[in-house]
């Protein structure tokens, strides 16, 4: 797949104003960008949408300063507050899951975070519902978002726990935290046929994939990982 040819000119993209404001130089370049695209397709990232998202999405200005200049590696960094900003592979990998080739409605993107996760889903989803449980951290995410034009995306302060039942059901559900048990309640605001991400574990986690169909629910094995936990409670 390393060969593979993605259609720059191709949707998703950027409103034009916000996407030419947002470029970049020297390590937050396009150059920069398209090396990262490149090392995802050689890691088995196959959806032509989810690179091009990722490849016009501008990860640099998700970042604390003082790690801008590693924006392109392809490692999870810190955020503040004892988050962080997830691995580009495993934003691709979990992107490219709940997609599933469809075209998608409504996603629900638990853990706002830095908001780099809510601006690639935005570009591949009608409507996207992001929650965070530390009111500081999504206002900051919110100002990034809206700097480049994506208004598609509804904000809400909340235990990822509880989901958003309220804008239920979800095309796809992306967590980015990791609860030690499955929350019954995310796969209660699934539609049918809709597809639920997100790790499990305490000290040791893995990455799984539900799919709820007409006769139950579809569990897959995504491989071993490591994410912050799914923490109860708000902080404003």
């Amino acid at each position: 797949m390393a060969n593979q040819v993605i259609d720059l000119a191709a949707k998703p993209q950027y409103p034009n104003e916000a996407f030419e404001q947002a470029q970049g130089v020297g390590l937050c370049s396009q150059r920069t960008r398209d090396r990262l695209i490149a090392r995802l397709m050689t890691h088995g990232i196959h959806d032509a949408a989810v690179l091009n998202a990722m490849r016009v999405t501008p990860r640099h200005l998700f970042m604390d300063e003082a790690f801008v200049g590693r924006s392109y590696e392809d490692t999870a960094l810190p955020i503040g507050y004892g988050q962080t900003i997830s691995q580009p592979w495993i934003v691709a990998l979990m992107t490219e899951w709940i997609r599933g080739g469809r075209l998608l409605n409504k996603v629900l993107d638990i853990g706002t975070g830095s908001g780099y996760q809510a601006a690639v889903l935005a570009l591949l989803a009608q409507r996207v519902y992001t929650v965070e449980r530390i009111g500081l951290l999504q206002l900051r995410a919110s100002r990034v978002l809206t700097q480049l034009g994506l208004n598609n995306i509804d904000y809400h302060i909340s235990d990822g726990h509880w989901g958003w039942v309220e804008q239920a059901p979800f095309d796809g559900i992306l967590c980015a935290a990791a609860p030690k048990e499955l929350p019954d309640t995310l796969i209660d605001q699934l539609a049918e046929g809709g597809r639920l991400v997100l790790p499990i574990g305490d000290l040791q986690q893995v990455l799984k994939g539900y799919e709820k169909t007409s006769t139950g629910v579809k569990e897959t094995f995504l491989g071993e990982v490591m994410f912050v936990p799914l923490k109860t409670g708000i902080e404003l």
